[in-house]
């Protein structure tokens, strides 16, 4: 897992799943881990990874838009 990753799903460094659902599916689970890991921050009152964590759901909201946008290939 990349240093900077907040979860092992959210991670950068992991290579992207070629076909569109399955790239749908890895913005997805980046998302509920992501969720997971900002409800544990909030309890604990750490405000510098929960801005992190708000970051990095921020980038996986948009890079699921721009996938979502994607046609399927047939």
């Amino acid at each position: 897992m990349n240093a900077a990753a907040l979860t092992p799903a959210s991670d950068l460094a992991r290579e992207m799943p070629e076909p569109a659902g399955e790239r749908l599916d890895r913005v997805a689970a980046a998302l509920a881990s992501l969720r997971d890991e900002q409800r544990r921050l909030e309890r604990l009152g750490f405000e510098i990874p929960l801005a992190r964590c708000h970051q990095q759901r921020r980038y996986w909201q948009f890079l699921g838009a721009l996938l979502a946008l994607e046609p399927e290939s047939r």
